[in-house]
């Protein structure tokens, strides 16, 4: 999708001053930001600065924070079938096949619903549905997991470094596959990585969080990535936009404006 595309569109998820506490530790700080359909947004910054802590926020799973998180202008208050959730291991239960995984949302042993077979296709595991997930390699079972966010038809995916676990080649071959799925789908995508080169070919925008001295982590850079896909992972015009990525994530940040 294309930036004027994007930008004639009201957001489709909203988050507005989201601020974390763990007890007298501050951990996120008035983090707004928002994302439009289709569009596929990275979120990065330094190790330990809350990233993963948000992504859980926004799912859901964690409900004890400030600020207001609107899914077309509706407050959510809890996991919501419309966000789908991907996580860093596959997390798939290992007594279940691979198709009753996918529909595990639906219910127990539902993996017989048609839109399992379509998505097993999409990813590439046609005739896989009856396996179980100890016959599987990472990268097949991490496939598995995005036929799983994607059974309830969401609007929005959010990942939490889904490809770290595997090898670089299968890692450059999931990052295509999410693509085609979300093109495919229509679906939005938030994904945490430490990857910048992952984040500059996958993403429309890339969103630096980052902390300053014992206060909580603030969105510090917004960044639109201007190059057209398919991309070259080579493209020299993307080395701009990291080159401003690694400094703000360098910054000694003893204020915020």
């Amino acid at each position: 999708m294309n930036a004027a595309d994007l930008s004639s569109q009201a957001p489709l998820l909203q988050v507005r001053a989201v601020s974390k506490r763990y007890e007298a530790r501050a951990v996120l700080e008035r983090v707004t930001f928002g994302i439009r359909r289709g569009e596929i947004v990275s979120l990065v910054g330094p190790s330990g600065c809350g990233k993963s802590t948000l992504l859980r926020v926004l799912a859901g799973l964690d409900r004890d924070f400030e600020g207001e998180i609107l899914l077309d202008g509706l407050a959510q208050h809890g996991p919501s079938p419309r966000l789908g959730v991907i996580f860093q291991e596959p997390r798939l239960l290992p007594w279940l096949s691979v198709a009753d995984n996918i529909a595990f949302s639906a219910g127990p042993r539902r993996g017989a619903a048609p839109r399992v077979g379509q998505l097993l296709d999409e990813v590439g595991l046609a005739g896989t549905g009856a396996a179980l997930p100890k016959q599987l390699s990472g990268g097949m079972a991490q496939r598995v997991a995005l036929a799983r966010g994607l059974f309830s038809q969401p609007d929005l995916l959010l990942l939490d470094e889904p490809f770290s676990a595997v090898d670089a080649m299968t890692r450059m071959r999931l990052q295509d596959l999410l693509l085609s799925l979300t093109r495919a789908h229509g679906t939005a995508a938030l994904i945490v990585t430490h990857d910048l080169d992952e984040a500059l070919y996958l993403s429309d925008r890339v969103l630096l969080l980052n902390t300053a001295g014992q206060r909580g982590a603030r969105l510090v850079r917004d960044i639109d990535v201007a190059a057209a896909h398919p991309r070259d992972r080579r493209d020299t015009a993307l080395a701009g936009v990291r080159n401003e990525l690694i400094d703000g994530m360098g910054e000694t940040r003893n204020a915020y404006a």
